[in-house]
């Protein structure tokens, strides 16, 4: 049996999660233990945002009174942009494919 799934991972979305107050962002977080990133940012008006990475399901239970839920990117679409730029050929293959570059080439 394998530990990987046959269906596709649903999107990561980032969020940016902004609360009228640090005790209410908090709240919502420590219920939630929802994904974060970098750190809660007071704003120039009292409330107080931070980045979550949720999928679209998990979207609801972080919508409440006193917190707004901004859609910022999707995660997932980003990564999969970033692989396209990854080559497929193993750069580490024996003389098929040796290195280029300003190392000296040692044998043994």
């Amino acid at each position: 049996m394998s530990a990987v799934p046959n269906e596709p991972y649903e999107d990561i979305l980032r969020l940016r999660v902004t609360a009228k107050d640090p005790e209410t962002l908090r709240a919502l977080l420590r219920e939630t233990r929802s994904d974060v990133g970098g750190r809660p940012r007071v704003e120039a008006d009292g409330s107080v945002g931070i980045d979550v990475y949720a999928t679209a399901a998990q979207v609801p239970a972080l919508e409440r009174e006193g917190v707004t839920v901004t859609w910022t990117g999707n995660a997932s679409e980003a990564g999969r942009a970033a692989q396209a730029d990854i080559g497929s050929g193993d750069r580490f293959a024996p003389d098929d494919a040796v290195p280029h570059g300003l190392a000296a080439k040692t044998t043994g």
